[in-house]
């Protein structure tokens, strides 16, 4: 199964005007939905969990699930144990195409959703919080081979990822969807490289159809 790398976060009002200023948060989290909603079917995502993106993605799961198990299809009527144990594997299947990666650092603040994953990764706390987020992402970047890196919204940790991840994986797609605002926009504009750059990546809006086009047919 091939990995896909997500770097994602909702700007704070309060940190960082210059990502704020820019971000458009109902493009973020319909970038996130999107994403989830086609890589989860054929591929992994695999994120360092801000609790801006962690929900979103446990909410595709759930969105997932309850499509499979409406199916009017069955071969014969099912009781409540027979639907419990088909949830169960249903549930394993779809938790197998994510894996979370959280620093111990946040302990306090793990949001409720960490809880709901199977496939979660606690890094060290190694003392304060550049170091303890910079140990989460070198785990996250040597201990996995990646196909493709999406880059949404953001914050300051989106550069940071960015040119790690290159670093790592300098084979790998990347797509910073600039629509989003914030973070990935600055990037887009000043480091992602010329030749790379598209327009639709900056304009489009319509989060299935891009990502099916720049993502899932090229990986």
């Amino acid at each position: 199964m091939k990995n896909i790398f997500l770097s994602a976060s909702i700007p704070l009002p309060e940190r960082h005007p210059k990502y704020y200023e820019t971000a458009d948060i109902i493009a973020i989290r319909d970038a996130v939905i999107a994403l989830s909603s086609i890589a989860l079917t054929e591929y992994r995502i695999i994120w360092g969990g801000h609790p801006s993106i962690t929900p979103l993605i446990y909410y595709v799961i759930e969105r997932m699930l309850i499509s499979k198990l409406k199916r009017d299809d069955w071969e014969f009527p099912l009781n409540e144990e027979e639907k419990s144990l088909i949830e169960t594997q249903l549930k394993g299947k779809i938790q197998q195409h994510v894996l979370l990666y959280q620093s111990l650092f946040f302990k306090d603040d793990f949001p409720l959703e960490n809880e709901l994953f199977q496939n979660i990764v606690l890094t060290e706390n190694v003392g304060d919080i550049h170091s303890s987020i910079q140990q989460m992402r070198k785990r996250m970047f040597s201990e996995n081979e990646f196909s493709a890196a999406v880059f949404i919204g953001g914050m300051d940790g989106i550069e940071v990822e960015y040119k790690m991840f290159r670093e790592y994986h300098p084979n790998a797609l990347l797509l910073p969807i600039a629509s989003t605002g914030a973070a990935t926009k600055i990037l887009y504009e000043n480091i992602f490289p010329e030749e790379l750059k598209n327009e639709r990546l900056l304009k489009d809006y319509g989060y299935m159809s891009l990502f099916q086009k720049f993502l899932m047919d090229k990986i």
